[in-house]
């Protein structure tokens, strides 16, 4: 294999959604970065459905630049999409998000790779330094994910660097790609944090609004369910529903005695009893039927690891 073939070091992902006014400039920055580096790099750019002409400029950049690549969705389908996209299309081990909208200069990415590289951890994020103007709503949010996972980074949904294989067992869910530290972390990988300046936008405007906080929210509690109960999601149905079933049974029980030793009975109080022996069944009948599902999921993660083992080396 000549020295040209051989695989890069570095695979930058960089999904862009009508970013054509800031491409030409991030990958100018990227070139010069990379002639001063000994390890080898390539960008691939995910091209997720642009609008405003990203892709003749990204076809005018492929000609200038040797180590660019090109995927494009004919249709938007999200950050996590097109990291699963990059992912597939990336020769190299060390694979690294990073945005086209120059927020975050590529000088930055050998100091993201750079404990990767020297084998002292297997994903390095980044911590933003500078002005920001999410910088309430993010605080917000990373506060309340430390505290349900328990992660030691202030910075969860930031640029990073990480070992190829830690994208081989992320979850393909949308917008799940903010909680690649999370998952990371919860199946033992080494998690390091590094300050990365913040600039503003080069050109254009954010894509997300205020309207994603609620969606934010949402995956934060899915994740934590999937952390928690995902394995044994009898213990969480289950549980529940023995509880509730066993109030109302003995709710009921006490009531029986009551109505016939004392002659007294309220209606509110057996409509209460019948709806825990409801919910309670419906419950542990839902755990049951969890349990089934995650035994699916543990055979398929079983012969996922089995067809691993007898794959060929990756075509480089």
């Amino acid at each position: 294999m000549s020295l040209n073939n051989l695989p890069p070091a570095v695979s930058v992902l960089v999904p862009a959604k009508d970013e054509a006014e800031n491409l030409p400039l991030f990958m100018q920055l990227c070139d010069e970065t990379f002639r001063a580096r000994t390890e080898t790099y390539e960008v691939i750019v995910i091209d997720d459905g642009s609008t405003d002409g990203t892709a003749q400029v990204l076809e005018t950049l492929v000609a200038k630049y040797p180590f660019l690549r090109v995927v494009r969705h004919r249709s938007q389908r999200g950050i996590a999409d097109a990291l699963r996209s990059g992912f597939l299309a990336a020769r190299a081990d060390i694979l690294v998000f990073f945005p086209a909208d120059l927020q975050f200069k590529p000088e930055d990415i050998p100091r993201l790779v750079a404990p990767i590289l020297a084998g002292e951890s297997d994903m390095v994020t980044g911590f933003k330094q500078g002005a920001y103007g999410k910088a309430f709503v993010s605080g917000i949010y990373n506060r309340l994910s430390r505290t349900l996972f328990h992660v030691p980074v202030r910075d969860l949904n930031n640029v990073k660097a990480y070992r190829r294989e830690i994208m081989e067992e992320q979850p393909a869910r949308p917008d799940w790609h903010r909680y690649m530290i999370v998952l990371a972390a919860a199946k033992g990988y080494t998690v390091t944090e590094i300050p990365v300046p913040l600039y503003p936008r080069h050109a254009g405007k954010s894509k997300f609004g205020i309207s994603r906080i609620p969606i934010g929210v949402l995956d934060m509690l899915a994740v934590w369910f999937e952390l928690r109960f995902g394995q044994k999601p009898l213990l969480a149905f289950g549980m529940l529903g023995a509880g509730l079933f066993a109030i109302g049974l003995l709710s009921g029980v006490a009531a029986l005695i009551l109505l016939f030793t004392k002659d007294i009975g309220v209606r509110a109080v057996w409509t209460v009893i019948q709806t825990c022996l409801v919910l309670g069944s419906v419950f542990f009948a839902t755990g049951l039927l969890g349990e089934q599902i995650a035994v699916l999921r543990a055979e398929q993660r079983e012969l996922r690891r089995l067809l691993d083992e007898r794959r060929p080396p990756r075509d480089r």
